[in-house]
């Protein structure tokens, strides 16, 4: 289990430069696309401002790991220029400091080329002083000339049926142009370039920065402190540089409200074309969250709903949720989210005997009825997940939906109950729950597989329903999208 990734984000400054945040200090987040004192009833204002301020600085979040990456093990230091608007520099996992980042790339080049034939690896020393290692048989397998990769599709054509894995070099050598090239015992001739090289390195460090990149895992944690990132749904939906902002802010932060949607069913779909396409559930490609007799989901009645994650009865739960408000209750009504993420690591700070409950045991969820088509859901699922490196990766918990079999040991049975009960409690203290009540045209966006989110009980007007319309992305699509508007708008790294 990690320690100490707690982040602090701070406001959007105006400061001539970014001051250091202290590591022992593990304080709430607090997350503010805004300085607070511009925000008021002008609220075009405030949409194309976060499109302006927040674009540069959400979208090059990763860019130190990326330099980190590209200088394999070496230390970054940051420039001593900040940019005008920035994110104070926050400490995550193992004290790495994720700063504002209007870092520069380096461009790296290749000093000498030799072999370590026993050890069957390639040492690449670069002008900066650091050297990379790389095995022979990864060099041979991604081999990249025309007969070993299809360049269109970016895709190995080199069956593994014919490699060799106990393959040895004849010679390499650094070219006129700054390349690599490897030439085999089969006379078969590979041509690396050094970026490419470099940012493939096998030093820890490297590929760390490798992951984060590719796949943004580090999160901004928050409590009931949090202002909710905000930007407008027709900026998001016409400009590459506000959706990527979007995309940007959903992944770290876990939750973005869109403003200035109509106030008419649609408007989810056309949202979900900007990124790919919905994932189609037994509730259809969208839903209408609506109070209705003889429910088949708690969720369509006006009673409060407990804090909770949506579709822990299917084994791969939806990764992303839209809600669009088109008519709000009379009274009452008012939306409640927690960082889960946080609060497990609260519960794992506080109770580690029954955070290690909630990592172990898979609990069952069930549902069934009748909707897009009549459906018999069974899953087994652990409240909280963790990854192989103990980090905490998703949260499975709807309190409607958890079975009534309960397949543990018996002398487990009561463990369980005191664990769940213990991170249900810690997920309920004012402290840590935001409130807000949407209002007809928002889409509140969130991340699925981290915040828990509830809804008060409300009344509506007969002639007013309440209604939200709702739908369902994976990560995957979100992912491919947020990587493709970044290297529209930024370029390839």
């Amino acid at each position: 289990m990690q320690t100490g990734s707690t982040f602090h984000l701070l406001s959007f400054q105006t400061d001539s430069c970014c001051r250091q945040t202290t590591a022992r200090h593990l304080q709430t987040t607090v997350f503010s696309a805004y300085p607070k004192s511009n925000w008021g009833s002008d609220s075009k204002m405030w949409m194309s401002s976060f499109a302006r301020l927040a674009r540069p600085v959400l979208q090059k979040s990763a860019s130190p790991m990326v330099c980190k990456a590209l200088r394999a093990c070496h230390r970054m230091e940051l420039p001593g220029a900040a940019p005008s608007f920035c994110i104070t520099p926050v400490h995550v996992r193992r004290h790495q400091t994720l700063g504002s980042a209007s870092l520069p790339v380096a461009c790296h080049s290749v000093r000498h080329v030799r072999v370590l034939e026993e050890e069957r690896l390639m040492v690449v020393e670069w002008e900066d002083g650091g050297q990379s290692l790389y095995p022979f048989t990864w060099l041979r397998d991604n081999c990249q000339c025309p007969v070993c990769t299809l360049q269109s599709a970016e895709a190995r054509l080199l069956l593994l049926a014919d490699l060799d894995i106990h393959t040895g070099v004849d010679s390499v050598e650094v070219t006129k142009d700054g390349k690599v090239s490897i030439v085999w015992p089969e006379k078969h001739m590979s041509v690396f370039d050094a970026e490419w090289l470099k940012k493939r390195c096998f030093s820890p460090a490297a590929r760390q920065a490798m992951r984060e990149e590719l796949f943004l895992n580090e999160r901004f944690y928050w409590d009931a402190s949090l202002r909710i990132p905000r930007a407008d749904f027709h900026e998001v939906l016409h400009d590459d540089g506000a959706a990527l902002a979007w995309l940007l802010a959903l992944r770290r932060v876990g939750i973005v409200h869109l403003k200035g949607a109509p106030a008419e069913q649609g408007q989810v779909a056309r949202l979900a074309e900007r990124i790919g396409y919905l994932r189609l559930t037994f509730y259809g490609h969208t839903w209408q969250v609506q109070d209705k007799s003889m429910a088949n989901n708690v969720a369509y009645t006006s009673g409060k709903l407990s804090l909770h994650t949506d579709y822990p009865a299917l084994h791969f739960a939806p990764g992303v949720q839209f809600l669009h408000c088109i008519n709000q209750a009379e009274e009452g009504g008012e939306s409640e989210v927690v960082d889960g993420f946080h609060m497990a690591e609260q519960l794992h700070r506080e109770d580690p005997e029954a955070f290690r409950t909630l990592t172990s045991l898979r609990i069952d969820f069930t549902d069934t009825g009748t909707d897009y088509c009549d459906f018999m859901l069974q899953s087994k699922n652990r409240i909280i997940d963790v990854d192989s490196e103990g980090n905490i990766c998703k949260i499975n918990y709807n309190n409607a939906t958890r079975d009534s079999v309960l397949d543990v040991p018996l002398h487990q049975v009561q463990p369980f109950y005191r664990a769940l009960k213990a991170y249900v409690d810690i997920m309920n203290r004012p402290e840590n729950v935001v409130t807000y009540l949407m209002e007809p045209g928002d889409i509140v966006t969130f991340d699925n597989w981290r915040l828990l989110h509830s809804r008060k009980s409300y009344v509506s007007r007969p002639d007013r329903l309440r209604h939200l319309e709702g739908a369902y992305l994976d990560w995957d699509e979100v992912m491919s999208r947020l990587r493709i508007l970044r290297r529209n708008v930024h370029g390839d790294v």
